[in-house]
């Protein structure tokens, strides 16, 4: 079966495209990576999504414009999917644009991704998964995050403790260990603050290779108000995005500060935030190994103080070395999800979410009569018996 992923996460820089080809052998999943893109929004699109996000207010003429926008790339990604996927595929799962993941009190009431299904589905002609995380919510669960039920396929929890790491917007952990309950929960921000600090202070969507963050040095008193989030004491399982880690959060943090802080060292301060978090966490589970994806492994800066903290308890591997490619591995974890859901299996992890059961995941729209049951003539006339 070949599937289709589409993937854009909370930093909202464009659209992650995969194309796979799943096989069963027995209790055995297969997936034969068929390749990637990457399609970056345009300015515009990153500046419509932005001023969208809390905590900026919006209007429903606003909502179904982005939506349909949306839709659109969304199409533009699938077509260049089914490319990679020789032309054919029998599914495209599209996780749509998250807006809004709506958390009361530690509790997920709902979540919103944006993305019009219906307009890709159209575009290529097959059906589509979207809206994955609804189902988990409804089942009382986080609906985040998602990518543990292809960590725990993945990684031999045989092999000792061990952590997959995403550093997106907002950097997820999962944790396999030999006899125990898979978990994986939101740490905290990992370039979702960084993003607004480039934003706020050099005027670019990030700072590219940590190179600004590199020059800087860690503001000690930034850092304490930082780690002084509630969010980062409360026990798992937890999730989190820009809802909660905007550029107005880092704003009241630094005018709570009540001194300048140059733009470098608000930059190594942010990261090292988000390097301290994730490699507490990596600690307080006891992991030998952590294998990093995302976009944030592309940030030398990060990466070597993710290393550096992590050096004689664990080692800092990415997901390229287990065949999968770290930019893309979050789009390749919706396609499994759109595998399983296919065949009418749970992807979502209790364990993980904190839901009462394992959802199946996700709404199907067709894109022809022969999707999800057998072709049949349509009824000339409604007979209704009592």
């Amino acid at each position: 079966m070949k599937i289709v992923g589409l993937m854009s996460g909370t930093s909202y820089d464009g659209v992650d495209v995969v194309a796979a080809e799943f096989t069963r052998d027995g209790e055995t999943l297969r997936l034969r990576p068929l390749g990637h893109r990457s399609l970056d929004y345009p300015d515009d699109l990153r500046a419509e999504i932005g001023a969208l996000l809390p905590p900026a207010a919006t209007t429903i003429e606003a909502v179904c414009r982005l939506d349909n926008r949306l839709g659109e790339v969304f199409a533009e990604a699938a077509a260049a999917g089914v490319e990679l996927a020789g032309g054919t595929a029998d599914a495209v799962v599209s996780h749509g644009q998250t807006v809004f993941h709506w958390v009361e009190a530690g509790r997920v009431r709902g979540t919103l991704q944006l993305g019009a299904p219906a307009r890709v589905a159209a575009r290529v002609g097959v059906p589509v998964l979207h809206d994955l995380r609804s189902a988990d919510v409804a089942a009382g669960g986080q609906g985040a995050p998602l990518v543990p039920a292809f960590d725990a396929l993945l990684l031999d929890a045989a092999a000792g403790p061990r952590a997959a790491l995403n550093l997106g917007g907002i950097a997820n952990l999962t944790v396999v260990a030999p006899g125990a309950p898979v978990l994986g929960y939101d740490v905290g921000p990992a370039n979702a603050l960084l993003d607004a600090a480039a934003r706020r202070f050099l005027d670019r969507p990030c700072d590219l290779d940590g190179a600004r963050a590199a020059a800087g040095r860690v503001h000690e008193g930034l850092l304490a108000l930082l780690l002084a989030e509630p969010y980062y004491a409360a026990p798992p399982p937890k999730s989190t995005g820009k809802e909660l880690f905007h550029g107005r959060y880092l704003d009241d943090r630094l005018a709570a500060l009540g001194e300048p802080v140059a733009a470098d060292d608000v930059l190594a301060t942010l990261t090292e935030l988000t390097a301290r978090t994730v490699a507490d966490a990596c600690d307080r589970h006891g992991v030998t190994e952590v294998i990093a994806a995302g976009g944030g492994v592309r940030n030398p800066t990060l990466r070597a103080r993710l290393a550096a903290l992590g050096e004689g308890r664990w080692r800092l591997r990415t997901t390229d070395e287990l065949g999968v490619p770290a930019q893309a591995k979050e789009a390749y974890a919706f396609a499994l999800l759109g595998w399983l859901s296919w065949h009418g299996l749970p992807g979502a992890i209790p364990s993980v979410t904190g839901a009462s059961r394992a959802a199946v995941l996700g709404s199907w729209t067709p894109a022809g009569p022969s999707f999800a049951g057998t072709p049949a003539e349509p009824p000339r006339r409604l007979v209704v018996t009592p």
